[in-house]
C-alpha cells in the first residue's frame, strides 16, 4: 500500500511543478521574440547546480506553512464574516420579535381597553334598561285605572242572554269571564269570582289582588365605575307601601267600573267588591287570604266619579264610597268584608262591623286574632286615639300602638291582644314620657245573647246575617 504524502510534500510538489511551468513558459516566450538567426552551435549547458535536499526541504516547508497561514487567515476572515452576518441576522430577528411582541402587547392593551369600554357600555346600557323597566312598570301600575277597556256596554246582550238561559249563575259566569279576560298588567288580577242576586239587583265580586311584591322596590340602577358593576337604588319603604296601597285602590275601582259597565242598569244597581290577597304571613309562615278592601258601590254614586282624571286620588274615591280599606295592606292587615260569599254554594253571608252593637256580634272568645286585634284598635279610635298596627315580628309582643295628643300632653298605649278566658286584652302605656305614668287596661268578655236565626236570601239558600 502506497504511503500517503504529507501536506508539506504535497505543497512542495505543487510548488516545483508550478516553477517548472513558469520556466517553460518563459523559454517559449523568449524563443518567439528572438529573430531567426542562423543556427549556431548551442552553447554548452551550464552545469546544473546541485541543491542541498535539506535546504530545499526547509524552504518548501516554510512556503507550505506560509500558504497554510494564508488559508487559515482566509478561513478566519470568512468565519468572522459569517459570524458577523449571523449575529446581524440574529439581532435583526430579535428586533423583529421584540417589535412583534410590542405590537402584540399594544394590540392586547387595545383589545383590553376596547373590552373594558364594551363592558362599561354594556353595564351602563344594563343600568339604563333596568331603570327604564322599573319606570315603565311603575307607570304601567299607575295607569291601571286610566287604561280601562272600552266598549263594555257590548256585553249587555251577553248578560241578558245568560240570565235568560242560566239565571243568576249565567250572569255571574259572564262577569267572571269579563274580569278574568280584562287586560290588566301582568300579575295584577289572578282570579275573579262573582255572585248575582237578581231580587236585590246586586252583584258580589271577589277579585284576587297581587301581593306587595308586585310593586318595584328599585327606583333606578346606577353604574359604579370603581367597582365596575350595576348597583340598584332602592325606593324608600314608605314609598313602596304607599304605591302598593294606591295600586290596591286603583284595582278595586277598575273592577267596580268593569262590573257596572258590563251589566245593564236594569240588572245590577250596586256592586259589592271584596279584594283579597293570597300570600304567606311572614310572622307565621302560613298561607293567608286576607281581605284588604271591601266596598259597596251604587251605580248612581259610582257614575259621579271621573276615573279618567289623572289627578284623581283612588284612595279618596274609595273613602267617598264608604269602603273599608286596610291601613296596612302590605302587612296583610285584614278588614272584615261587608258581605261574605260562600262561592262553593253561592250563599251570601252578611257581616257586621267589628264595633257594631255587642248584642249582634259573635262571641269575643270565638273571634279570630286579627278581628279581635282590630276590635281593640277601633275601641281606642272611638275614644279619640290614633292607632296603627306594629310589624308582624320582632315587635316585643306589641300588636298595636295608640296615641292621643291633647293640650296637656300625649298618651301612648302599647296594646297586646291576648285571647284568654279571664282577660282578653292588655293595654299598657304612659303619658308624656315613659317614666311618669304607667297604666293597664283589661277588657273582659261578657255573656252575649244568641244570634238571630239565619235569614233566607231569595234564590240563594240560607245565610247568616
Amino acid at each position: 500500500m502506497a504511503r500517503r504524502k504529507t501536506v508539506a510534500e504535497i505543497l512542495a510538489e505543487a510548488y516545483r511543478l508550478k516553477q517548472q511551468a513558469k520556466a517553460a513558459e518563459a523559454r517559449r516566450g523568449t524563443q518567439q521574440q528572438a529573430p531567426a538567426k542562423p543556427s549556431a552551435p548551442a552553447p554548452p549547458r551550464p552545469r546544473k547546480r546541485t541543491v542541498d535536499p535539506a535546504v530545499e526541504h526547509a524552504r518548501l516547508l516554510a512556503a507550505g506553512e506560509k500558504h497554510l497561514k494564508r488559508e487559515e487567515a482566509t478561513r478566519a476572515r470568512e468565519a468572522a464574516r459569517v459570524e458577523a452576518e449571523l449575529a446581524k441576522r440574529q439581532a435583526a430577528r430579535r428586533r423583529a420579535e421584540e417589535a412583534k411582541k410590542r405590537e402584540e402587547a399594544q394590540a392586547e392593551k387595545e383589545a383590553q381597553r376596547q373590552a373594558r369600554q364594551a363592558e362599561t357600555a354594556r353595564l351602563k346600557a344594563q343600568a339604563d334598561e333596568g331603570t327604564l323597566q322599573c319606570r315603565l312598570r311603575r307607570e304601567e301600575l299607575e295607569a291601571v285605572l286610566l287604561q280601562r277597556p272600552e266598549g263594555l256596554d257590548l256585553w249587555h246582550p251577553h248578560v241578558e242572554q245568560a240570565f235568560a238561559h242560566d239565571g243568576p249563575q249565567g250572569v255571574a259566569s259572564v262577569v267572571e269571564d269579563l274580569l278574568r279576560r280584562s287586560p290588566v298588567p301582568e300579575g295584577c288580577r289572578t282570579a275573579a269570582h262573582a255572585v248575582y242576586v237578581p231580587e236585590a239587583q246586586q252583584l258580589l265580586v271577589e277579585v284576587e289582588l297581587p301581593s306587595h311584591e308586585i310593586v318595584p322596590t328599585v327606583a333606578s340602577y346606577r353604574y359604579v365605575a370603581q367597582r365596575a358593576e350595576v348597583v340598584p337604588q332602592p325606593l324608600k319603604q314608605a314609598e313602596v307601601h304607599e304605591a302598593y296601597a294606591r295600586l290596591v285602590a286603583r284595582l278595586a275601582l277598575r273592577a267596580l267600573d268593569e262590573a257596572l259597565s258590563a251589566t245593564p242598569a236594569a240588572f245590577v244597581d250596586s256592586v259589592i267588591l271584596n279584594g283579597r290577597v293570597n300570600a304567606t304571613d311572614p310572622a307565621t309562615g302560613q298561607a293567608v287570604r286576607a281581605c284588604v278592601v271591601s266596598v259597596v258601590a251604587q251605580r248612581e254614586d259610582f257614575a259621579e266619579l271621573v276615573l279618567d282624571e289623572p289627578r284623581l286620588d283612588p284612595q279618596q274615591c274609595l273613602h267617598r264610597l264608604g269602603a273599608t280599606v286596610s291601613k296596612h295592606p302590605h302587612d296583610l292587615e285584614p278588614v272584615t268584608p261587608i258581605v261574605e260569599a260562600d262561592l262553593s254554594r253561592y250563599r251570601i253571608i252578611t257581616d257586621t262591623a267589628v264595633v257594631a252593637t255587642l248584642d249582634s256580634r259573635p262571641d269575643l272568645l270565638q273571634m279570630n286574632p286579627y278581628d279581635f286585634e282590630r276590635l281593640v284598635r277601633e275601641l281606642f279610635e272611638a275614644m279619640g286615639y290614633e292607632t296603627w298596627r306594629t310589624q308582624g315580628s320582632r315587635d316585643d309582643g306589641v300588636d298595636a300602638v295608640a296615641i292621643l295628643n291633647d293640650p296637656t300632653g300625649s298618651s301612648v298605649f302599647a296594646i297586646q291582644a291576648i285571647g284568654l278566658s279571664a282577660g282578653v286584652v292588655l293595654a299598657s302605656g304612659f303619658r308624656g314620657c315613659p317614666t311618669e305614668v304607667s297604666t293597664s287596661v283589661v277588657l273582659r268578655p261578657r255573656p252575649l245573647p244568641l244570634p238571630p236565626p239565619a235569614a233566607v236570601l231569595p234564590g240563594l239558600g240560607t245565610g247568616t246575617c
